[in-house]
């Protein structure tokens, strides 16, 4: 009678290890397989920011250019309007000087015609 309680017991806790066994395998299986799915999206990430740091790098240039471009070209338009104030003045000047001649000729040819 107590052999068969104790063989009962033995059958109950080699069934109940079976069991837990069986979970934990379950488990670890689908811990390795979570394990694989993060390491590989890890992978893939690793690429991502290498191929963006690449693309930031080409952006950063390209801006680089534009800007020293941009900083030429306002030289250059600086010097453009300077000439162009420049030249304005002188032609105002030029302006003033054949009013000034007009008038005086205007004033002789008058001056001529009166006598």
């Amino acid at each position: 009678n107590e052999e068969a309680e104790h063989k009962g017991w033995c059958d109950k806790e080699l069934a109940t290890n079976e069991h837990t066994r069986k979970e934990k395998t379950d488990s670890v299986e689908t811990l390795r397989a979570e394990i694989d799915e993060l390491t590989s999206s890890v992978a893939k990430l690793t690429e991502d920011v290498a191929e963006l740091s690449k693309e930031v790098a080409e952006l950063d240039e390209a801006v680089s250019k534009a800007t020293s471009l941009r900083e030429d070209e306002k030289a250059k338009n600086t010097q453009t309007i300077q000439d162009a104030m420049a030249a304005q003045s002188a032609v105002a000047q030029a302006l003033t000087v054949l009013k000034d001649f007009y008038t005086k000729a205007s004033e002789a040819t008058a001056f001529v015609q009166q006598q």
